[in-house]
C-alpha cells in the first residue's frame, strides 16, 4: 500500500508515528508527508509533522494550497491507494479525494455527526459536555459528513482544560488509527453512514469569542475559562476598558447579594483571589493577567483589594 499522509499539530505527529510503524511491518509505504509551514503568530507548543518526517527520511511537502492543480498533479503521479487527514487544517477538494484507490480519510475530533467543523476540542468544553471523542470517517468535500469507519470516546473530567483534553484525544487518536488501518488495507473496515439529522456544526473561534458574558452562570463562565486557557489565548473581560485575562478560576453556588449586578466585584477572598458576581452563583477569578503585564495570581496581589465594588465588563 502506498500512502499519503497530512497532518498537523500532536494529533498528526503521533497517527505519523503510528503509521510509519505499522507501513514498516506490512511492508506498506509513505509516498509523501504533507503539512502546513508555521504560523509565527502562533503559539507553537505541539510537536511538528515536519520533524519526525525529517527524522525519518521521508519526502515532505509545505504547499499554501493543497487543492493547487499542480500539487494535485504531483500526488497522482505518486499513485497512492491510501489518504489519511489527521489535523491538517486546509480543506481538500474533489480532485485531491479522488486520488487514492481505496479512500481519503479524515481523523475529527469529535463524536460525528456532533461537532462538526473547527476546534471541536475548545467547543465540547465551552458548551460544558462530558464526553466527546474521535472519529476516523471517509472524506467528502463538505466538511465531516462523510461515512464513519471508527469512533473512540474520551471522557471529559469537570478539571479537564483544552490542554488536558486535547492530551487524551491525542492517545485516542493514535490508538484508533492503529486499530482501523489493519482493518482498512485489508478491506474490512466498516463504513456506517451518518445520521445527517443529528449532526451540529461549530467554525473557528475568534478573539471576540473570549470575551466573558458576566450575565451567564457561572459554570458557564467556568467552562469558557477552562476551554481557552493556557496554551490557548485566553478568556478576558475589562475594567474601565483595560483587557483582564483571566487564566483559571472557579465557580460558586453561593448568589452574590441582591443588589450586585453580574460583573460587580463584590469581595476579595484573602489567600484567594477576587470573587465577582454573575447571572448565577459567583465566579473565583485565581489567575489572571493585565494585558501587557505579567500573569498573576490573584490571592497574592494585595492591590485587589481596590477592585472591589468596580464593575467588569
Amino acid at each position: 500500500m502506498r500512502l499519503i499522509f497530512m497532518g498537523y499539530h500532536n494529533v498528526g505527529y503521533f497517527c505519523l508515528k503510528a503509521l510509519i510503524e505499522m507501513c514498516r511491518d506490512f511492508g506498506d509505504e509513505i509516498v509523501a508527508v504533507v503539512t502546513h509551514a508555521d504560523n509565527p503568530k502562533e503559539n507553537l507548543w505541539f510537536a511538528q509533522v515536519r520533524d519526525l518526517a525529517f527524522q525519518h527520511f521521508l519526502p515532505l511537502y509545505q504547499p499554501d494550497d493543497p487543492n493547487d492543480p499542480a500539487f494535485v498533479e504531483a500526488m497522482r503521479r505518486l499513485a497512492p491507494d491510501f489518504l489519511f487527514s489527521c489535523y491538517y487544517r486546509n480543506m481538500l477538494k474533489q480532485p485531491l479525494l479522488e486520488l487514492p484507490k481505496h479512500g481519503a480519510l479524515n481523523l475529527h475530533g469529535s463524536l460525528l455527526p456532533k461537532y462538526r467543523g473547527r476546534v471541536p476540542v475548545n467547543w465540547v468544553l465551552v458548551h460544558g459536555e462530558t464526553e466527546t471523542g474521535m472519529t476516523l470517517h471517509y472524506m467528502e468535500e463538505k466538511a465531516d459528513r462523510g461515512d464513519i469507519v471508527a469512533q473512540k470516546r474520551v471522557p471529559i473530567t469537570p478539571e479537564d482544560t483544552a490542554f488536558t483534553l486535547f492530551a487524551k484525544m491525542t492517545v485516542a487518536a493514535e490508538d484508533l488509527l492503529r486499530e482501523a488501518y489493519p482493518l482498512l488495507r485489508s478491506g474490512l473496515a466498516p463504513r456506517i453512514p451518518q445520521d445527517h439529522t443529528q449532526a451540529s456544526y461549530f467554525g473557528g473561534r475568534g478573539p471576540e469569542d473570549g470575551r466573558i458574558n458576566w450575565n451567564r452562570p457561572a459554570p458557564e463562565i467556568y467552562n469558557l475559562v477552562r476551554a481557552v486557557t493556557h496554551p490557548y489565548p485566553g478568556a478576558f473581560t475589562t475594567l474601565a476598558g483595560r483587557k483582564l485575562l483571566v487564566w483559571w478560576g472557579r465557580p460558586l453556588a453561593e448568589p452574590a447579594a441582591a443588589a450586585a449586578v453580574p460583573g460587580l466585584i463584590v469581595a476579595r477572598l484573602l489567600g484567594e483571589g477576587l470573587l465577582v458576581a454573575t447571572g448565577e452563583g459567583q465566579f473565583l477569578i485565581e489567575r489572571a493577567q493585565w494585558e501587557g503585564e505579567p500573569e498573576f495570581l490573584g490571592p497574592v496581589v494585595a492591590s485587589w483589594k481596590d477592585l472591589v465594588g468596580k464593575r467588569l465588563e
